[in-house]
């Protein structure tokens, strides 16, 4: 329901963007970009338990800030921001369904990115890059404590700016990252590993500096 929510948002955006705003050359000579979005970020999770069942993580919409820098009118680097909280739960166990609270994503994200038709007034892009994962703040819900390695992962994105007037436009862009950690659960009593490979889908507004 979230992601309907989100994507119809976007499709209704995108539609009063083609009716209401001519194709505009790109505002602004500066090579910073900055970017305010709400992101729904929507883990694709598999795991192994060594208790048997699997690990279920919710999703979460939040603010995300991101800023490029233009190293050519079609080559640029984009550094995101961002920061989630996820419940999660292990169901289907050897001991039943559990709580194991919830834990803080921080995954920094750097992409290079390819911006076609920069003169226009739509410019889609690609991105590829890394993120690399730390978590923080975790509540063990249900068990003793709990443990969650940080690491890097890959990144993937694609997007559209539309330029609205001046140095503004408008964003519509998706990521698929993807993330491993090893989880260890009462100091090694339980441990799984889970890969979360997360869908992150955002709207927003951006200025060129």
């Amino acid at each position: 329901m979230r992601i309907s929510t989100l994507l119809k948002a976007s499709v209704c955006a995108l539609a009063v963007q083609a009716v209401a705003v001519p194709v505009m050359a790109e505002g602004g000579n500066s090579p910073w970009l900055v970017r305010l979005r709400a992101i729904d970020v929507v883990p694709d999770e598999s795991s192994t338990l060594s208790i048997g069942g699997e690990a279920k993580v919710d999703s979460t919409i939040v603010p995300e800030l991101d800023i490029s820098y233009f190293w050519t009118k079609n080559v640029a680097t984009e550094l995101i921001l961002a920061t989630t909280k996820h419940n999660v739960q292990a169901i289907g166990t050897a001991i039943g369904d559990v709580d194991l609270g919830h834990s803080w994503l921080l995954p920094p994200t750097l992409l290079m990115q390819y911006h076609f038709n920069a003169d226009g007034g739509v410019k889609p892009y690609l991105g590829a890059g890394v993120n690399y994962t730390f978590f923080y703040n975790d509540n063990p819900g249900d068990v003793t404590d709990i443990d969650y390695d940080n690491g890097f992962g890959l990144a993937l994105q694609a997007g559209v700016d539309f330029h609205i007037k001046d140095n503004w436009y408008f964003n519509v862009d998706a990521k698929k990252l993807w993330l491993n950690t090893d989880v260890s659960i009462n100091g090694g009593a339980v441990t799984a590993d889970v890969d979360l490979d997360p869908w992150i889908l955002g709207v927003g507004f951006g200025y060129r500096f």
